[in-house]
């Protein structure tokens, strides 16, 4: 009778230790909404901006979830991507889908500023966390700001302001504009414009042309007729690329005047070759040859993609990081508490430290001023930049005084 009394409570404990454990489980669960942490990018994955953003964003997404551990309080993290065509209603249908059906937590990127700013506008509506570090359109921390909108790794007030200032300083005080025809475009061509007529230079015209643009012979014509001391490309990607190989078979840098690309990448300077990017100026929020640390990433990283990573993969990597620490943090992936956290903790990682949250939704952070090396001063494929200087996140972003968005007292 005793050994039957005790197998019935062992059996009994055996019982309630599964019901606890199995309450447990069901109780974490519920702290993450469906069970997975489901992060969302959106990029470019075959057209102008594929090389800067697209796949290699993707995987800078999946080398943070791997540093993290692959889950968080318990439950397994999942990176799903996107190709938006470049086009913004394709980029707000998906963001509007992911959030309404496939149940994605947050969107850490969108890709070019049209798509991100229709993307940003279906998640504030929808009242999810969106972080963007590939768009640089000034607009999102801006007018279209909202209180779980984040922009990560720049933005085209640091570009114009750090590069347009530089310049003038120098003496290159009228400018002309080949510019994409887009927000990313526009931004660039406003922001150094205010720039220049600050400094006392002034802004002799522009041409714009739609994205995916080959043929820049009549903009570069245009520009070199102007007799702008400085021929501006207020464009990315390929569109870079090529303005530039077509300004040099012009002949506008041997006739004195200066090319500035306000939205270069490493990758173009790798696709132009040192010979035709020399001497141009760059602003980037991180470079893989800084430190043994960015080395070290970034050789996992080309190991993937053959390719070094750029400030908006680095970007990627980075805001996908600290959101899954901010998870940790705040004990679920509820979109408030998740974005407390985000604003509470520091940003500390490989690229970028000591950075901030501000209350526009802006990460502060350092920017760098680059300069492309002459084919002599290369030691190895991808060395090509020189660093001229560093500028501290409160000189290099707009500031608080000058913004639009409604979240900011004044």
């Amino acid at each position: 009778m005793r050994m039957k009394q005790k197998r019935t409570l062992i059996g009994s404990v055996i019982f309630l230790t599964g019901l606890v454990a199995a309450s447990a489980a069901i109780a974490q669960e519920k702290k993450i909404s469906d069970g997975v942490v489901r992060i969302g990018l959106i990029e470019d994955m075959s057209g102008v901006y594929a090389d800067i953003t697209g796949p290699g964003a993707v995987t800078a997404a999946k080398m943070a979830v791997e540093e993290f551990g692959e889950t968080v309080l318990g439950m397994p993290i999942e990176i799903v991507s996107a190709d938006h065509q470049n086009k913004a209603d394709i980029g707000g249908a998906i963001a509007r889908k992911w959030f309404d059906e496939e149940k994605v937590d947050a969107i850490l990127d969108v890709a070019s500023s049209s798509p991100a700013l229709a993307a940003l506008e279906v998640a504030k509506q929808k009242q999810k966390l969106i972080v963007l570090s590939s768009p640089g359109s000034l607009r999102i921390t801006n007018d279209a700001c909202g209180p779980y909108v984040i922009h990560w790794a720049y933005d085209t007030y640091a570009i114009a302001h750090t590069t347009g200032q530089a310049l003038v300083d120098q003496g290159f005080k009228s400018w002309y504009f080949v510019t994409a025809d887009y927000a990313f475009g526009h931004g660039l061509e406003k922001e150094t414009g205010d720039v220049i007529k600050e400094r006392g230079g002034q802004a002799l015209g522009s041409t714009r042309l739609p994205v995916g643009t080959t043929d820049f012979a009549s903009a570069l014509l245009t520009a070199q007729g102007s007799g702008a001391k400085v021929v501006a490309l207020a464009n990315a990607g390929a569109d870079t690329i090529n303005s530039v190989k077509q300004a040099a078979q012009f002949g506008l840098t041997q006739a004195g005047q200066k090319l500035a690309t306000l939205g270069g990448f490493i990758n173009d300077v790798h696709g132009l070759g040192l010979n035709e990017a020399q001497g141009l100026t760059i602003v980037e929020a991180s470079y893989w040859d800084l430190n043994d640390r960015t080395r070290a990433w970034s050789k996992r990283f080309f190991d993937q993609r053959k390719a070094m990573p750029n400030m908006l993969q680095t970007g990627v990597y980075s805001s996908v990081l600290h959101y899954l620490k901010a998870v940790k943090e705040a004990g679920t992936d509820d979109t408030g508490q998740v974005m407390a956290k985000m604003r509470e903790l520091p940003v500390n990682d490989v690229f970028y430290r000591n950075g901030s949250i501000r209350e526009d939704g802006r990460m502060m952070h350092d920017m760098y001023l680059f300069e492309v090396k002459k084919p002599a001063e290369s030691k190895a494929p991808w060395d090509y930049y020189k660093l001229l200087a560093t500028i501290s996140g409160d000189k290099a972003f707009q500031p608080l005084s000058k913004s639009e968005c409604p979240l900011v007292k004044k």
